[in-house]
């Protein structure tokens, strides 16, 4: 097991660009990551895409998970790379930045204390409320709420994880925004207790 500090801790062959790496992350084998946040502890197991997204803290990434997975111009005669990475073709053609710009503009925001499971897909423009679940192979197209449990292609609703009155109090309580020691000093309620019983404690 990796030793986290504060800062990041990358495996060989991820790639990288114009990204943010909180404290306590980890970015495993072969992952990419663009344009996007990555929030304090949370880690993405191997290879996986990441791109245009903002992702809290504590979020659980399972292994070929993409995030932000881009689309082609469908809505043209060509929807080819051709059309966009064009210097890759010809000498004398640029790329298309305009195209690039849009794709980057399509954020995916993705909460606190969420878990992705294996080779999930979540879509350009889709909002991951705090502590949901995306089953494994899930292929996430629209909105999915805080504490909600979703699977399937398109991803469903399966159940809530919590009630809806636990899932509020779990995010006024916000204990991802935590300090490390607060964290540490909490451990073991946060392996011994029930969602209920830890608010009944350390709500103020």
């Amino acid at each position: 097991m990796t030793k986290l500090s504060e800062t990041p801790v990358i495996e060989d062959g991820c790639l990288i660009e114009n990204s943010t790496l909180g404290r306590y992350t980890e970015v495993q084998t072969g992952t990419m990551i663009l344009n996007s946040t990555l929030g304090d502890y949370s880690y993405a197991i191997r290879f996986c895409d990441i791109a245009n997204a903002t992702i809290g803290k504590f979020v659980n990434i399972a292994s070929y998970v993409r995030v932000g997975a881009t689309d082609h111009p469908m809505h043209l005669a060509s929807q080819h790379h051709m059309l966009y990475r064009s210097a890759s073709y010809w000498d004398d053609a640029e790329n298309w930045t305009d195209f690039f710009e849009r794709r980057r503009a399509r954020r995916t925001v993705v909460g606190h204390d969420v878990w992705i499971g294996h080779m999930a897909m979540v879509k350009p423009e889709v909002s991951v409320g705090h502590g949901a679940v995306i089953g494994a192979g899930a292929v996430v197209t629209k909105d999915v709420a805080p504490y909600a449990i979703v699977a399937g292609n398109p991803a469903r609703k399966i159940r809530d994880r919590h009630p809806p009155a636990i899932a509020e109090r779990l995010m006024a309580l916000a204990w991802w925004d935590w300090d490390h020691a607060r964290l540490r000093t909490a451990l073991q309620d946060f392996r011994q207790l029930g969602a209920e019983a830890f608010l009944d404690r350390y709500e103020a």
